[in-house]
Parts: structure tokens; C-alpha cells; sequence
């Protein structure tokens, strides 16, 4: 019987990784201007999470001292969210998915210097990996390349959502991910309201499929079915299996977009997941 729990509980979180995973897809199929798309997202999104707190009883209230954190990480999630559709927009799913998960390494040399943790000397060498990683991505480094300026925008990115990550590692104990999650949603949606002024409303109806694939699938489905799979998995356990989102994204890249990585991409990539793994199994013992 707990075998079989435990296994339902590995599907789910499966689940949950294939349901975020395919931002990367859906970010290349939606051909609107990227901050309409984050914006449409981000309103949709959070009526849907907010009904569904409404409906599950969840409560909304923050606390007076909690809510410029609250605010500064919707600011940082919407950062997040902008350069990556653009790394995913100038590139491909896998160039943009491989560099967006530069965060657990970034997140790794950020929380000794905002947390005041102690630093471990192992992180110079994943960084050393992820570098390496970085540079099978893309070797050239020419700045006139959308590769290359699509990598930049992607690893700062990563940051962004490390620095939201470690803003909110302190509130996620105190109030429910979903409630986060209509917060951060609430506000990139306020944030890039005035994105709506630039595009008539036929046009965004003529990309209505994408639009609501990510509000309710990646978004809504996706982020919150993850965070009820905490309870069941360590964080190190959920870092781990989360470093399969990539493979799903560019799984789903190539079987609806075409989009075959390269052999320096898997390459690449091999060594940015490497990084994730390593330091996800050292912090497990």
C-alpha cells in the first residue's frame, strides 16, 4: 500500500514537471509580443488560482510586514517570466529551458550572500560546471548572435527567479503556495497592464489556444499541483526530479515544434543538469 502511494505520489510530481514543462513549447508557439503574452497569462492565471482558493477556503490575508517581500518577489517573477519568453522567442526550447535552470546554481553562490548561510567551496566547482555547460550552449559568444543574446537573457532569467526563490523561502512556510502564486500572478499582471494599449483585441483572440494552454495548464495546473507535492517529497528529492523538466520541454519542443537539439546542446545540457543533480544528492546527506 505505501509503495503504491509513493509511486501515485511520483506520477504526480511527473505530472506536475510535464505541465510546467511546457512553458518553453508554448512560449515559441505564441506569436504575440512577449509582454502581452506574460500579461494575458498572468491575469488569466490569477483568476483561475484565486476561484480556486476561494473555493478550497484558502486564505488571502498577508501580513503588513510580509508584503513588500510578497511584492518585490511578484516584481522579480515578472522579470522572470519577460526574459525568458524573450530567451525562448530569439532562440529555441532547449537553448532557452538549459539556461533558465542555471538558477539552482546561481540560487547556490546568492543564499550565503542574502541569507548569511555559510559558503560551500563544492559550489565553485558547480559553477565551473554550469560554465562549461554554458559554453557548449554557445561557443562563440558573439553578441551579434540571437544564441547568444537569447543564453544572456536565459541565465538572467535564472537569476531572477533565484532571487525571487530565496525572497520567498522564508513566506512559504507561513501561507499557502497557491495564495503565493495569485499574488505573483495578480501582480505581473497590474505590472504589464498597460501592454493591452499596444495590440487590438483581434489579434489576441487569433492566439487564444496558446494563451489559455499557459494560463491553465503551465500556470494554474501546473505550478499548483507541484506545490502540493511538497508535502509528500523533500525539497532535495523535488530539486532532483525537477531537473527533468528540461528533458520534457525539449521532448515536446520536437515532437510539435521540429525543434531536434544538437549534440553540443545535449552536450551542454548534460553538464548544467549535472550541476543540479550533484548539488541536490550533496545537500540530501
Amino acid at each position: 500500500m505505501r509503495n503504491k502511494q509513493h509511486l501515485s505520489h511520483l506520477l504526480e510530481i511527473n505530472l506536475a514537471m510535464l505541465f510546467i514543462s511546457t512553458s518553453g513549447a508554448l512560449g515559441r508557439y505564441v506569436q504575440l509580443p512577449v509582454p502581452v503574452t506574460i500579461a494575458t497569462r498572468g491575469v488569466l492565471a490569477f483568476f483561475l488560482l484565486f476561484l480556486f482558493c476561494r473555493w478550497k477556503g484558502i486564505s488571502l490575508h498577508i501580513r503588513s510586514g510580509d508584503r513588500f517581500m510578497v511584492l518585490l518577489s511578484g516584481v522579480l517573477m515578472c522579470l522572470h517570466w519577460l526574459t525568458y519568453f524573450y530567451a525562448l522567442q530569439m532562440s529555441n526550447v532547449a537553448l532557452g529551458m538549459l539556461s533558465l535552470f542555471t538558477y539552482p546554481v546561481i540560487t547556490a553562490f546568492l543564499e550565503p550572500l542574502i541569507l548569511k548561510t555559510k559558503f560551500q567551496r563544492i559550489h565553485v566547482l558547480l559553477g565551473i560546471l554550469v560554465l562549461c555547460g554554458l559554453y557548449f550552449l554557445t561557443p562563440d559568444l558573439d553578441f551579434g548572435n540571437s544564441k547568444t543574446l537569447a543564453l544572456v537573457l536565459g541565465v538572467t532569467s535564472a537569476l531572477f527567479y533565484a532571487l525571487r526563490n530565496i525572497i520567498l523561502k522564508s513566506k512559504a512556510a507561513s501561507y499557502h503556495g497557491s495564495m503565493l502564486m495569485v499574488y505573483q500572478t495578480g501582480i505581473i499582471g497590474f505590472l504589464l497592464l498597460p501592454a493591452f494599449f499596444f495590440i487590438d483585441g483581434q489579434t489576441l483572440l487569433s492566439q487564444w489556444e496558446g494563451i489559455i494552454a499557459l494560463a491553465v495548464l503551465t500556470t494554474a495546473i501546473g505550478h499548483t499541483l507541484f506545490l502540493t507535492t511538497f508535502k509528500h517529497f523533500s525539497m532535495t528529492s523535488v530539486s532532483i526530479i525537477s531537473s527533468i523538466q528540461p528533458i520534457y520541454g525539449i521532448l515536446i519542443g520536437a515532437i510539435f515544434l521540429s525543434e531536434i537539439p544538437t549534440v553540443a546542446t545535449i552536450i551542454g545540457g548534460t553538464f548544467i543538469l549535472g550541476s543540479v543533480v550533484i548539488e541536490s544528492i550533496r545537500t540530501s546527506r
